[in-house]
Parts: C-alpha cells; sequence; structure tokens
C-alpha cells in the first residue's frame, strides 16, 4: 500500500497564530507592568549587555518573578498559556485543513517553531494540535522551579528544528542524527511538502530556507495593524516568502484559499513524480 505522502504546517506563534507575545496574557500582569514596560527593560538588557534578545527576556522573567514573589513553574507557565488570545479562525483551522488533506489524499502534521515558552504554548487551547512544539524551556530544580535558561530559541535554532522536522526528528537537544546525511528519499517531510507561517524577524532565515528548497512561506499579518502589513508586503516583494495574507483562518479566509491551493499542488507533484517512475 502507498503511503500518503506528509504536509508540514510549521508556525511561529506570537504574531502568527496570537495577536500578541505570550508574556502578555498573564505573566507581565502578574509582575504588575505593562507589556511597554517589560519589553523596554528586556531591550535595555539586551541592547547593554550586546547579549541575545530571547536570553534577555528569559533573565527579565526571572529576576521579575523572584522580585514580586512568584514561582516560575511549568504548571504555572501552562496556566499562564490558558488565557492566550488567538486570532479569528484559529481554534477551528487544523480541523479544517486535517479534513481537507484527508479529502485529498494527504496527512497533515501541524508544528510549532517560536522564540516563546513551550510551557505557556502547552497549556494553550490549541496545544493538542501539533505533532511537536519546538521553543523556548527553562530547567527546573527537584521543587519543579525553573532556575536556568535551558533552550533559547533565535532564528538560528529556527532554522535548526526546519532540519528535524524533515528528518522526523523531535529532541530539541539532538545535535548528532540532524547534522548526519541522509538520502533524501529517506527523509520524513522533505521541504518541498513544508508550509511555513510567520511575522516577524525571527521568521526570516526560516521562511528563507523553506522557500530556497521548494516549500512554500507565508507572511500573515495582523489586519487591524497597518504597520504589520507592510512587513509582509516588504518580505514579499524580497522574494523571503510566496504569499502574504491577514492572520484569519476561517473556512471563508484567505489563508484557507491559499493553504488549501499549495496542498493540490503538493499532490500534484507528489503524483507527477510517481507516473515518472514508470518503466
Amino acid at each position: 500500500m502507498r503511503r500518503k505522502p506528509i504536509i508540514a504546517l510549521i508556525y511561529d506563534f506570537d504574531g502568527t497564530l496570537s495577536p500578541g507575545n505570550m508574556q502578555e496574557f498573564g505573566f507581565i500582569q502578574a509582575i504588575g507592568q505593562t507589556p511597554e514596560e517589560f519589553w523596554s527593560k528586556s531591550d535595555g538588557i539586551a541592547k547593554g549587555q550586546d547579549a541575545s534578545n530571547i536570553l534577555a527576556y528569559m533573565k527579565l522573567m526571572f529576576d521579575e518573578a523572584h522580585a514580586n514573589g512568584i514561582r516560575l513553574t511549568r504548571e504555572g507557565f501552562k496556566r499562564y498559556g490558558k488565557d492566550i488570545k488567538l486570532f479569528d479562525g484559529v481554534r477551528d483551522w487544523f480541523r479544517l485543513v486535517n479534513e481537507y488533506g484527508e479529502r485529498h489524499g494527504v496527512r497533515i502534521e501541524h508544528y510549532i517553531n517560536s522564540s516563546g515558552l513551550k510551557e505557556i504554548i502547552e497549556g494553550s487551547p490549541i496545544a493538542r494540535e501539533f505533532k511537536h512544539i519546538f521553543a523556548g524551556t527553562f530547567i527546573y530544580d527537584e521543587k519543579g522551579e525553573a532556575e536556568w535558561p535551558g533552550i533559547a530559541v533565535d532564528y538560528t535554532a529556527k532554522t535548526q528544528f526546519l532540519f528535524k522536522i524533515q528528518k522526523g526528528i523531535f529532541s530539541s537537544r539532538d545535535a548528532k542524527r540532524v547534522n548526519e546525511s541522509m538520502a533524501d528519499e529517506n527523509k520524513r517531510i522533505p521541504f518541498t511538502h513544508m508550509i511555513y507561517f510567520g511575522d516577524g524577524d525571527t521568521d526570516v532565515p526560516s521562511m528563507k530556507i523553506v522557500n530556497m528548497f521548494g516549500g512554500n512561506a507565508i507572511a500573515v499579518f495582523n489586519p487591524e495593524d497597518p504597520r504589520k502589513r507592510g512587513v509582509a508586503q516588504k518580505l514579499l516583494r524580497q522574494g523571503r516568502v510566496n504569499f502574504i495574507t491577514p492572520a484569519v483562518y476561517t473556512r471563508e479566509s484567505r489563508t484557507f484559499r491559499v493553504v488549501c491551493a499549495i496542498i493540490d499542488r503538493i499532490k500534484a507533484d507528489n503524483e507527477l513524480k510517481l507516473l515518472a517512475r514508470y518503466k
């Protein structure tokens, strides 16, 4: 029996599936700050120390939590995730795409590739929809409290995770198998079967790689934010992405039409490759 081709839909989270940064839906309020205050402090740490923006915000979360008597635990992060706001249609999006794939003879898998925190995403209403979540994490002590950054996901790490998805590796720490040579026919999901969704700077290298190797990259933007639309249009002009679309995920949305058309093309290309093997 011929195996169904697998198509991977890979999403950034903040600004892509959610209109805000995940820290803004509970944590920042718990430490008594506004998002503007928190991110200004985080940027100040990164600039002042010439440090990673990702490690800077993780340090600031750690420091502010301790200063306000808040325990940073996995379960605490998951509770923050329950209140994350999502773009219109996101909750039903995965079912819609899965059903379309099933009707058209392909298998759909969804992945997160985020510079945010894995534990917060795991607490979100859509966590169960993903085959795997690649995102930042803390290291936890014997009491279950965060004590040090474990994984900080910048744009370089995001590109590495694409190659892990390609080879079917679901360990963030693996640095051996991901670099081993593998014949194209043995790769679980080729780049041509990837659809990458992103909205900002940390997504650009991943978008470029997916695009360069024959996949499809989509820049989404908050339809209520003209500046975000301008960013998406710039990415399209620069050839970083194949499509742009408002971050609306309903059945009637442009996003759904674009993804369905890409699925149709991937399925057709796969059929043509099989026909070309006739001897």
